[in-house]
């Protein structure tokens, strides 16, 4: 009879594969690359002037992209329990190398300096 519960309560877990459900819009990993590529020269750009409104450039990105704040929350949240963040921040790292193959080396520096590091805490 133990061995029963225990089985049922194996198959019970192996059958909840999903952290949280997929928010009602999901912003694509497409997009979410997109989005925190802007965001990661956006504060690249505050760095050099730190007059400069942080908060608004990304209210102007999230605008042009026609997202709502509170879906990128949403999608962010999601793809931090999927599992699937770090694939997107590796997108969004290539999505800036295109933009300016200067940013390689930067990229690469930080990336060997927080080795130990997960992806989304750079």
């Amino acid at each position: 009879m133990k061995n029963f519960f225990l089985i049922l309560f194996s198959i019970l877990v192996m059958s909840c594969s999903q952290l949280i459900d997929p928010p009602k819009n999901l912003i694509s990993k497409d997009e979410m690359s997109e989005i925190i590529a802007e965001f990661a020269v956006n504060d690249q750009f505050n760095n050099l002037l730190p007059q400069s409104d942080l908060e608004n450039a990304t209210r102007f990105v999230l605008k042009n992209k026609k997202v709502k704040a509170s879906d990128f929350t949403e999608s962010y949240k999601y793809y931090i329990a999927s599992g699937d963040l770090e694939e997107i921040l590796n997108d969004a790292q290539k999505i800036i190398v295109a933009k300016d193959p200067a940013a390689k080396d930067y990229i690469d520096k930080n990336v060997k300096e927080n080795q130990n590091v997960p992806a989304f805490a750079r």
